[in-house]
């Protein structure tokens, strides 16, 4: 939790720090429209992302305890993430932030 504990001091700092980098609120955004979703899925459904900084971002999201983590040792391994509890307090701001980019960025015909 190197990254979140610079900015301990200040809360809204934290939580930007948390969610500001690229890709964070898209992965947030899948989960929460298509509940628990395993890796490979999520990596077909973001464009352009590599497996690399997927797994990064998804482990940061965990270990913030937004997201959750379960691994089925099958083979090959299934790896699901989905949202926790805490993530809910999010969930008004994906919806608020969908409804922007809609209004935005939405084709009209």
């Amino acid at each position: 939790m190197t990254q979140l504990k610079e900015s301990v001091s200040c809360p809204m700092g934290t939580l930007l720090n948390l969610l500001g980098g690229t890709w964070t609120f898209y992965i947030l955004w899948i989960l929460r429209n298509n509940g628990p979703t395993r890796f490979g899925a999520l990596k077909r459904q973001i464009e352009g992302i590599s497996s690399k900084v997927l797994t990064e971002k998804l482990r940061m999201l965990e270990e913030a305890e937004i997201i959750y983590r379960t691994y089925e040792p099958t083979i090959p391994p299934q790896v699901t993430y989905g949202l926790t509890e805490k993530s809910q307090d999010l969930i008004v701001v994906l919806d608020q932030l969908a409804q922007i980019a809609h209004k935005w960025y939405a084709k009209t015909d």
